[in-house]
């Protein structure tokens, strides 16, 4: 679902975290966790950021909604720009922006029971009275398949998957348009994973909800998502329709993601897969031009020597890679190319 108002438009965005050293703490270099990062998300959407870690997605998540101060760049929220906010017009910013965390054994608080949880968060953005908000929380754990005799037990007497359900009733109790699912369902098994997918499925059809759902799952994604976004190295590499991605992934790094995903196959056929050699490059010391270009079988000269801008591979299918420059539009052809 894209075309709507955007919600949320994100420019040039940075990240870097100092390193400090000598005998007086002083700044001696920084780790590049996000780098010129730009997107946008639409109301109603789901928008997904996907890599590996140490990729910077996590990071996004938590510089949009300021858990991290950004170094540079804008991200404009409902017409204001969240990282010129002081921390009092933040506060009162942060009703319309939730999250909701990837560990759902930590980010609740084990002295409070599940009606204290949900009523400070709504305290605190003045929520309705005391009688309404009991009432708004009884009808909050009905949502999210809790039940009314649960609301005064503590987080330890729940399971993983209910914890993360109590998380994603604390997001929606202050009726936020744009929830970040840091990891979300990571930390949950399979079956319970999909149960909780069904369920922002379900709860953003019925409040016109927007998510930026942050994963490194491409089964989740794909369940999902309406558009995504690649990260690599603190940089985005592409960003595309969920079907175009799946079925016809216009970067090296993108494809070779796709291809490691396991696959049955009939005997003696063969896959098409790029194997990528070696690690990640540290985020302290990037390599020039291309980011991927230490790891990418397609390399070329230009890519260790000049930084590739987007490129449109298809309409909505944007791809941050030289390749393109070369004419290549699919996986396909980019074999074809010398």
């Amino acid at each position: 679902m894209t075309g709507g108002k955007v919600l949320l438009d994100v420019k040039n965005l940075k990240q870097y975290f100092p390193i400090k050293g000598g005998l007086v703490g002083r700044t001696i270099n920084y780790v590049k966790a996000v780098d010129d990062v730009s997107f946008t998300v639409h109301e109603g959407e789901t928008l997904s950021i996907v890599g590996e870690s140490g990729s910077g997605k996590t990071t996004i998540g938590r510089s949009i909604i300021r858990l991290e101060q950004a170094n540079g760049g804008s991200v404009m929220f409902d017409g204001e720009d969240l990282l010129n906010l002081s921390n009092r017009q933040m506060r009162k910013k942060r009703k319309d922006i939730q999250i909701i965390f990837q560990d759902p054994y930590a980010s609740l608080n084990p002295r409070q029971t599940v009606y204290q949880i949900l009523n400070e968060a709504m305290n605190i953005q003045g929520v309705g009275n005391k009688s309404e908000r009991r009432q708004d929380i009884l009808n909050l754990l009905e949502t999210v398949g809790l039940g009314a005799h649960q609301i005064d037990l503590h987080p330890h007497q729940f399971s993983g998957g209910q914890r993360q359900r109590i998380g994603i009733a604390r997001a929606l109790s202050v009726r936020p348009k744009l929830i970040i699912c840091d990891e979300a369902v990571s930390a949950l098994d399979v079956s319970i994973q999909a149960q909780v997918l069904n369920l922002l499925k379900k709860l953003q059809r019925k409040y016109k909800l927007t998510y930026l759902f942050i994963s490194h799952d491409l089964g989740v994604v794909r369940h999902i998502s309406d558009r995504i976004i690649v990260m690599y190295l603190g940089k985005i590499v592409e960003i595309s329709g969920k079907k175009d991605l799946f079925e016809t992934p216009g970067h090296p790094y993108t494809y070779s993601l796709l291809s490691s995903i396991p696959r049955t196959r009939p005997t003696g056929e063969t896959s098409d897969r790029i194997i990528l050699h070696g690690d990640m490059p540290s985020p302290i010391t990037p390599p020039p031009g291309c980011t991927f270009h230490t790891r990418c079988p397609f390399a070329f000269d230009k890519c260790s020597a000049v930084a590739p801008q987007f490129y449109t591979a298809r309409e909505g299918q944007e791809v941050y890679c030289h390749l393109l420059d070369k004419g290549a539009v699919d996986f396909g052809e980019m074999r074809k190319i010398d």
